[in-house]
């Protein structure tokens, strides 16, 4: 895995303490440790996170294409958002679905 540098990218100064918790613990360390749960999974887990709690700005679009480059299919995708819905609320489903088709048509 690359190394996340989007904390400090995106809050530099600002909030040093956080961005270093997101890229070194979260990204560095969590994300990291691939023997213990693959990448495509821990992305799929993220993204059914993000839709559960109603997130749905850019965190959710990066973790989808994430999972995209994790060799998650547009397929696949639309199943996990539909199974989704059913646990998580239609409503959510129809958000998280404009942004995957979003992702996939790139």
């Amino acid at each position: 895995m690359k190394k996340q540098t989007a904390g400090r990218d995106a809050l530099g100064f600002f909030a040093s303490k956080f961005a270093e918790l997101n890229d070194d613990v979260l990204f560095g360390e969590v994300w990291s440790r691939e023997d213990k749960l693959s990448l495509r999974d821990r992305s799929i887990i993220t993204v059914t996170a993000l839709m559960t709690k109603g997130i749905f700005d850019n965190s959710l679009k990066y973790h989808i294409t994430n999972a995209k480059t994790q060799g998650v299919s547009a397929e696949e995708m639309a199943e996990i958002i539909t199974q989704l819905a059913f646990y998580a609320g239609w409503p959510n489903a129809w958000a998280s679905f404009a942004l995957a088709k979003e992702v996939y048509a790139e």
